[in-house]
């Protein structure tokens, strides 16, 4: 398609995209890609059904490439490929910022933090984070496991029901159904693999998913920007945008609060729980090396498809529903053939379910690991995976409710979501592994101050319009796990639990 072509099919796009002839290719092609998730859950349910390990972290046996690209791509979600992209749309290159945060911080913890924990929970058997705490301080009345549960559940289903809205969102602008449609068809997809399949369908489906984002992410900047003449012709139609295309153009708080993205991601479950799972701790240095390649070329072509958009929608009026965050499906639509259009579709869902079966995985442990059976529970390991999936099913459905109601707010949902879990747990976890004087009444203080300063400062118009609430409830909970560990006293088996870790 050309330019011209391409712009003046802007005229019907206020409404939607209309499904014509060639959308039954797409359809086809999009249809394919959900069967072949689901089959990856079917083969998989053998495996899964065997017990509570293995239903929730592959049995600690995940290969290196499988662990680095679903740590990746089960922390990026529908955020990068709508959230990000209609971020950049909105402001232009400053938008990679963002990138940058998550990606260092996420690219160091392969090589520090997540050796240690692999460590430690093999030696502890531990299956959760919850499981983790509670080997490291000792938690005999289970009240530190049910406090960490409460806060994982709280904010994993908002997570996920934002990724149910972006899944409505998608199937909306690409194929002309109705949001809700489209948001009860990722539930249910979600739910079908993730329930029956485990981990090990969940970390195949997202190895898989990773290929199928950045397909998409690198054929529709590509094709566009040669629809539009080059890259020169690009730059020369955003040179009356003023800093549109300076990635420094932003203030130091915006900067901050980009860049700042990045803290949440040692306090995110979904993420973490990946190095627990890979077959041996030295692989994860490898791991780490490919993980950061693919965060890499994934946000780069994110940025780079909201910048291009520009040139084709001037005005966010001319986006369905007038949201930024319909931009990639649309410019999807309107320079792909049918089939390439299709798998496009595919990598918006691949980046949705990859994170929402992460974290139904980790809210479901929280439920049946820390609340059922760390609280006292004798279950057989059949009876374990029954009631996981069971877990599974129910969070679905909160999710579910919460995601029609929060159908327009997927961008700052998932922020506030990421914000919540990487202040409360990402300092005490960081502590727990790396201080010695670090004791349990310091992680409950962390868990807490993290958590009632993100929402205190979220729902604080005056506070947030000045600073992601990610930023200041980090540095809150880091000086509460501090100051409350000085005035207790550590567990008795510190220096054991840290020659551990240390691989000594």
């Amino acid at each position: 398609m050309t330019w011209g072509v391409a712009r003046a099919a802007q005229e019907g796009l206020g409404g939607g995209l209309v499904v014509e002839g060639s959308s039954a290719v797409a359809l086809g092609a999009f249809g394919a890609y959900l069967l072949l998730l689901v089959g990856i859950g079917a083969w998989s349910a053998r495996f899964s059904s065997q017990g509570v390990g293995e239903f929730f972290v592959g049995g600690r046996r995940m290969n290196r490439v499988v662990v680095a690209l679903s740590a990746v791509v089960s922390g990026r979600s529908a955020w990068l490929l709508l959230g990000v992209t209609g971020m950049a749309f909105a402001q232009g290159a400053s938008a990679l910022w963002a990138v940058v945060g998550y990606t260092v911080v996420e690219g160091v913890l392969f090589f520090t933090l997540a050796v240690r924990l692999r460590r430690f929970a093999e030696v502890h058997d531990s299956v959760t984070l919850p499981d983790v705490f509670a080997a490291r301080f000792g938690d005999e009345d289970g009240r530190l496991r049910a406090v960490l549960a409460v806060i994982l559940i709280a904010f994993m289903v908002s997570y996920v029901s934002a990724q149910f809205a972006a899944g409505g969102k998608a199937i909306g602008a690409s194929f002309g159904l109705g949001t809700g449609t489209g948001v009860v068809l990722t539930a249910f997809i979600v739910l079908l693999y993730t329930g029956v399949g485990g981990f090990l369908a969940v970390s195949l489906t997202d190895t898989l998913q990773a290929v199928f984002m950045l397909v998409g992410l690198f054929a529709v900047p590509v094709l566009a920007v040669g629809d539009a003449g080059g890259w020169d012709a690009v730059t020369t139609a955003l040179a009356g945008e003023v800093g549109f295309l300076d990635p420094t153009a932003l203030g130091f708080g915006a900067f901050l609060g980009l860049v700042g993205i990045g803290l949440g991601s040692p306090g995110n479950p979904h993420i973490v729980v990946r190095y627990m799972a890979i077959d041996d701790a030295r692989n994860l240095r490898f791991a780490g090396v490919v993980g950061t390649l693919w965060n890499v070329l994934m946000g780069g072509a994110a940025v780079i498809i909201g910048v291009v958009g520009r040139v084709y929608f001037a005005d966010a009026a001319l986006l369905p529903g007038a949201d930024t965050e319909n931009l990639y499906p649309v410019l999807a639509q309107t320079h792909l053939p049918p089939l390439l259009f299709g798998i496009v579709v595919a990598s918006i869902f691949a980046a949705i379910m990859s994170t929402a079966d992460s974290q139904l995985l980790v809210a479901a442990s929280a439920v049946v690991r820390d609340l059922v059976q760390g609280r006292g529970a004798v279950l057989s390991d059949t009876q374990l995976v029954r009631l996981s999936r069971a877990a599974v099913a129910l969070l679905v459905v909160a999710a579910l409710a919460l995601g029609v109601v929060a159908e327009q707010l997927v961008f700052w949902l998932v922020l506030f979501a990421w914000a919540g879990l990487g202040a409360s747990v990402g300092p005490p976890l960081i502590l727990a592994l790396y201080w010695r004087g670090t004791t349990r009444a310091g992680v409950f203080a962390g868990l807490v101050t993290g958590a009632l300063t993100t929402v205190v400062w979220y729902l604080t118009p005056a506070l947030k319009s000045r600073l992601y609430e990610l930023i200041p409830a980090v540095l809150v909970s880091a000086v509460a796990t501090v100051l409350v560990s000085r005035a207790t006293r550590p567990p008795p088996r510190v220096d054991a639990d840290f020659r551990v870790m240390e691989g000594s």
